[in-house]
């Protein structure tokens, strides 16, 4: 299959040329400029090696057929060729050919992996679906639903499949995933401000870790769509008063009255406006100049400037103009699109399947269905059981799949999940994102690599050094102490660098405002001082000093890995 393709697209680009060196004779062959390095060749040369391919091609069925028939049983023992996807030697697949064989032709496999057997948007509905919001007025929620299905889709298909090529390289540990942004967005915290300043950290976070470890960063936010929030109980009670759990403001809202805790379905259509607009100034961002890397010196935000990570930036952001200036006096052209502008992606839990379902598309080039709500989706423990309806949404959609793990996951059942959903083993389909605490991961995530590695599983391994250290003070805030989720990242490279496997991202709740959530940091934010700008509507978020901090730590972690293992610096 391959020599024919190859066969016909070598005559499909060369033949116009080939007439012209047969028209021009062979003591001009040499003076005609072509566009391939065959067509320069004396025309018998091309035509034999042209005879000789299709020679090839045509007897390879035949020659097939005459070893079958002389030796059955030595036709049937022949090895066959290892999958594309196994190949750990191969390059990461181009964004439109992530995955091709024969079972592609009914449509069984997605080009990324999925599995499209007996499979359709809604076929969720036959599961048990978890974590969903119990709507009073079912018609109501029917209208809203019906409603998001006539908008546009928020994502496209194209997008999709470039990132995943993108997640594939970084799980050959040629690239670093970056994923950042609140914990769960919320409507009153909507601006323009808010948007562009956990960008511009996320920006700088990227910059910090190409520069200091020498590896392109795949760039993730929190944002256009993290609004839904799994809870471990249906009803919270104050006071003997018991009310509907906050399930993001997609849902429900944060006050705790009767009317604001009632599942209000005309929340979707806010949400899916609010992400719409967050989606169209984040495209701005990034193809409109503001990613420029000549403005790396501009993206310190104004309150980092009196900081240790604001000074620390500074000097990395002039070594970084340092280099640019040097490129463009060797006459490298400074403004090639890859200086000027930056590849951004959406990811949220895809939680609310209604919502889900009524995103998801047909994409009209692959004829595939990709869910157009963000970039990557992922599902969280509380959702990820194997015969459960968010698994069987997964399943059908193209869309790389994050899936969370815990110190209380065994590695069989991770196999079986990633197997279900990833049934060829397609590089970049499934992102394994841990969340345990150091101690705990420092025991329980090796037995976990090992399994996936015994059952030789494409996987992309990302740290959420988040949810695992998460405590109470007594003064009664939820905070993350920043030496903890310091520690587990610290711990998760560790452990895959005596594995020998590669530590492919973090998964950050953070924000790029000055709030006071997280104790700990060089910004020394103390239990007492969480009541000054403690503004989350759910769990407590990294500011940016934090945030810058924990990039610098990671660079310098990477790249005395990279060092260690003798790996030069990946190309951008």
């Amino acid at each position: 299959m391959a020599l024919s393709t190859r066969a016909v697209t070598l005559k499909a680009s060369c033949a116009p040329n080939l007439r012209a060196v047969r028209r021009a004779g062979a003591r001009r062959a040499a003076a005609i400029t072509t566009r391939c390095d065959i067509a320069r060749a004396r025309p018998s040369r091309v035509a034999r090696r042209r005879r000789r391919l299709r020679r090839s091609v045509r007897s390879r069925p035949r020659r097939r057929e005459r070893e079958r028939k002389k030796s059955p049983a030595a036709a049937s023992a022949r090895p066959a060729a290892a999958p594309r996807a196994e190949r750990a030697d191969a390059p990461p697949p181009p964004p439109d050919a992530l995955y091709d064989a024969p079972d592609r032709a009914n449509k069984q496999i997605s080009a990324t992996g999925a599995s499209l057997a007996n499979w359709s948007p809604s076929s969720w509905k036959d599961r048990e679906a978890l974590q969903q919001p119990n709507y009073v007025d079912q018609a109501e929620l029917e209208v809203a639903l019906s409603e998001i299905a006539n908008r546009p889709p928020l994502v496209f298909a194209g997008e999709v499949r470039g990132l995943q090529a993108q997640l594939a390289n970084a799980a050959a540990g040629n690239a670093f995933v970056l994923f950042g942004g609140d914990c769960a967005e919320s409507f009153k915290e909507f601006n323009t401000n808010h948007i562009r300043d956990t960008y511009r950290v996320l920006l700088q976070m990227s910059v910090v870790l190409m520069y200091g470890a020498g590896v392109p960063v795949v760039k993730l936010g929190r944002m256009a769509g993290q609004f839904a929030k799994p809870r471990s109980e249906d009803l919270e009670t104050i006071d003997g008063v018991s009310l509907p759990s906050y399930r993001g403001d997609n849902i429900n809202s944060s006050e705790f009255t009767e009317e604001a805790r009632r599942p209000d379905p005309s929340r979707l259509i806010r949400a899916y406006d609010q992400s719409c607009s967050t989606l169209n100034l984040l495209r701005a961002f990034s193809s409109g100049g503001y990613a420029s890397m000549q403005r790396v010196t501009k993206w310190n935000l104004d309150f980092m400037e009196g900081e240790k990570e604001g000074a620390e930036y500074r000097e990395l952001a002039d070594r970084v103009d340092a280099a640019l200036n040097f490129m463009a006096a060797c006459g490298i052209d400074e403004d090639h699109p890859t200086m000027k502008s930056t590849d951004f992606y959406t990811a949220h839990e895809a939680l609310h399947l209604g919502y889900e379902e009524q995103l998801t598309r047909l994409d009209s080039t692959t004829e595939e269905f990709y869910g157009c709500s963000a970039h990557f989706l992922w599902c969280g423990e509380r959702t990820r059981q194997p015969d459960g309806a968010h698994m069987e949404y997964f399943r059908g959609v193209s869309n790389p799949i994050g899936i969370k793990i815990s110190d209380k996951s065994d590695g069989d059942s991770v196999v079986s999940l990633v197997k279900s959903l990833n049934p060829e083993n397609v590089p970049g389909r499934i992102t394994l994102i841990s969340r345990m605490g150091a101690a705990k991961l420092r025991e329980h995530l090796p037995r976990l690599i090992t399994a996936v590695e015994d059952a030789g599983l494409n996987v992309l391994w990302v740290s959420d050094p988040m949810h695992g250290n998460t405590i109470k003070t007594e003064n009664g805030f939820k905070t993350r102490p920043f030496e903890r989720v310091r520690d587990e990242i610290m711990a998760f490279f560790e452990v895959h660098e005596q594995m020998g496997t590669h530590p492919g991202g973090v998964h950050l709740e953070m924000t790029g405002k000055n709030v006071t959530e997280c104790t700990g940091g060089t910004a020394t934010v103390t239990e007492g001082d969480l009541e000054l700008r403690y503004e989350t509507e759910c769990d407590p978020r990294l500011n940016a000093s934090q945030a810058l901090e924990l990039a610098f730590l990671m660079a310098k972690e990477l790249g005395e890995m990279r060092a260690r293992r003798g790996v030069p610096p990946s190309p951008p």
